[in-house]
């Protein structure tokens, strides 16, 4: 009996033969003969469209090329017959080439299929699922609406084969359009960075800037928005008397093509174009797995929102609109202030003549149940409850009150001391500690900068006296 690979090998193999992926190694004469094949492709099926079907463009085809044959074989003598059946012969194979044909152009401007368990219908008409006066959504979040396919591709500057490339789902596939590696946790452990390659990287930026940076996000996220930043995120709680911060679990493998489907399709997108798009933006996680002298790519779970796609932090900004404002409003109800910074939520309390005690148990309770209802859940390992007479640090920064009972978010300590002994290091000619590079130091220099400009524009200065000249 075959395996359960066998089978899935068996399955994904006729889908790679239909949809091989472009090869980069290809020289620029050849690039420039498949865009001329593909143009010819295209133009071929405009044909086909303005005959009227392809039974139409076929019989057209048969008449320009003088081999339809019109006789009635009920009228012809025995000796025209086997002339007759003899046309009707080369007649067959001129019109199963002309199909094949036919079809290959279709190919070319039109999805056709996704892959096993997504569904998908090249009409890009509305349906009962969606939302109504779709028109005045999508005029609202300034999209735009597409009426098929290749009106998609072409406006992300692709060709349709391309697009449904960059959209297939595989269980197994051969090929990845990723790059995968881990980069080590602050709590320990490891977390898994899937990022795109070239090609899929430039349609997901596409989709950054011409969707997801268009939809509506609440006033408590600060992640990955223009004006708002880890500072923004920690100053809201400066000065707290009692700090809460949580994390939520899984936050972007619980994101899964369906959700951003279905936040595309509330934004006013057509079912096919939100499809299309929704999986442009996801990937399932994969084992690497070696059989029968292959390198195959096995999926396993769903395809959800990579850590690594620049599309991925806007998506879950957009994403959390509902469960932001229902954190915000459990907050106020409590006395809280709420922020969302990525998948860190943090709720900050002040004392008050009415308040003495913060209701943290009461947070956590309703926290759960909000996240629970918006497909989420609470990390049970990554739970602080910090009071003013510990350590409070928000997005990395310190928010304890200043000695001089100031409210502000700071650097910590230990991170100005490391930075001031590594610029004075390099001063004195000693060599860095480790692999550490001026970069590195820049880096750290820029960090303190966001929150004390003053005091990061001088270590910035310093540092760029020690960068080699020329």
């Amino acid at each position: 009996m075959a395996s359960k690979l066998e089978t899935m090998v068996s399955a994904a193999a006729p889908v790679e033969a239909e949809l091989p992926p472009p090869k980069p190694q290809l020289t620029e004469e050849q690039l420039a003969a498949r865009a001329k094949a593909l143009d010819e492709r295209v133009q071929r099926w405009k044909h086909v469209t303005e005959a009227g079907g392809v039974d139409e463009w076929v019989r057209a085809e048969l008449r320009k090329k003088g081999l339809l044959v019109e006789a009635d074989p009920s009228k012809l003598s025995d000796r025209e017959k086997g002339s007759f059946k003899e046309q009707k012969k080369v007649e067959a194979a001129e019109r199963r080439a002309l199909k094949k044909l036919a079809w290959d152009a279709y190919r070319a401007t039109h999805v056709v299929h996704l892959g096993v368990g997504v569904h998908w219908h090249e009409a890009f008409d509305g349906d009962r699922f969606d939302i109504e006066r779709r028109e005045d959504r999508l005029k609202a979040n300034d999209l735009q609406d597409y009426k098929d396919a290749e009106a998609l591709a072409k406006a992300m500057g692709i060709d349709v084969p391309t697009l449904r490339w960059f959209s297939y789902h595989r269980d197994v596939d051969a090929g990845t359009h990723y790059r995968r590696w881990q980069i080590p946790k602050r709590t320990g452990g490891f977390r898994t960075i899937t990022a795109p390659k070239r090609g899929l990287k430039a349609a997901q930026r596409w989709v950054l800037r011409n969707i997801a940076e268009k939809l509506p996000v609440h006033a408590s996220a600060h992640g990955f928005l223009s004006a708002r930043s880890i500072v923004t995120n920690a100053k809201a709680h400066a000065g707290a008397d009692v700090v809460v911060k949580v994390d939520v679990k899984d936050f972007f493998p619980t994101v899964t093509w369906r959700r951003v489907k279905g936040l595309f399709r509330k934004a006013g997108l057509a079912e096919s174009t939100a499809t299309l798009l929704a999986m442009v933006c996801t990937e399932a996680p994969r084992d690497v797995v070696e059989f029968r002298g292959r390198t195959l790519f096995v999926a396993n779970g769903p395809r959800a929102l990579p850590q690594g796609a620049p599309t991925s932090p806007m998506i879950t900004n957009a994403i959390c609109l509902r469960l932001d404002r229902r954190l915000s409003g459990l907050a106020r109800v409590l006395g809280f202030v709420y922020t969302r910074y990525a998948d860190d939520l943090t709720f900050s309390w002040r004392k008050s003549d009415d308040r003495a005690k913060a209701p943290v148990g009461a947070l956590l309770g309703g926290l759960k149940k909000i996240l629970r209802g918006e497909g989420f859940n609470l990390h049970p390992d990554k739970t602080m409850v910090m009071r003013d007479g510990d350590r409070q640090k928000v997005t990395g920064l310190v928010v304890n009150k200043a000695s001089d009972g100031a409210a502000e978010a700071r650097v910590p300590r230990e991170t100005i001391r490391k930075l001031r002994a590594a610029i004075k290091n390099r001063e004195l000619g000693r060599a860095g500690k480790g692999d550490e590079t001026i970069d590195q130091l820049k880096g750290m220099a820029a960090f303190v900068f966001m929150c004390d400009p003053k005091k990061g524009q001088t270590f910035l200065d310093r540092l760029a006296k020690l960068e080699p000249k020329g």
